[in-house]
């Protein structure tokens, strides 16, 4: 289990292709879709020149959550979606992280944000267990 203030994840035993759609797969049931994919490896090696292991940021969204963290601190747009990473290290070991919604809600001083930052976190955890 990898964790620190801001991420809670895992260390997962299958390919990284095989991680990358079945989180995206166990996040589609708990309510989140895909925004947007940052693909590290690809951008490191066009911009720098760099070779790296895969690595990809998912911008995951549940409309429902963002509806409500929306309405009650217009601002937290700021701090969406909630970024889910799947990256291999040089090794090829294989981690599936996320960012700890609870951790990030904290900079929102509103009880309405911290009650709907367990939520998400609930689910997030919920799809991250499934893989």
């Amino acid at each position: 289990m990898s964790n620190s203030s801001y991420v809670f994840g895992k260390t997962v035993s299958m390919p990284f292709d095989e991680a990358h759609k079945r989180i995206t797969e166990e996040l589609a049931k708990v309510g989140f879709g895909i925004l947007t994919e940052i693909d590290v490896q690809a951008t490191m090696k066009k911009k720098i020149d760099l070779d790296m292991p895969p690595y990809r940021i998912l911008g995951a969204c549940n409309p429902g959550f963002a509806s409500r963290a929306i309405a009650a601190e217009p601002q937290i747009g700021a701090l969406l979606p909630c970024n889910v990473v799947v990256r291999q290290d040089a090794g090829g070991s294989v981690y599936v992280e996320m960012m700890d919604p609870n951790a990030i809600m904290q900079m929102v001083d509103k009880p309405e944000v911290h009650a709907l930052s367990k939520e998400v976190r609930q689910k997030l955890e919920q799809a991250l267990a499934a893989i």
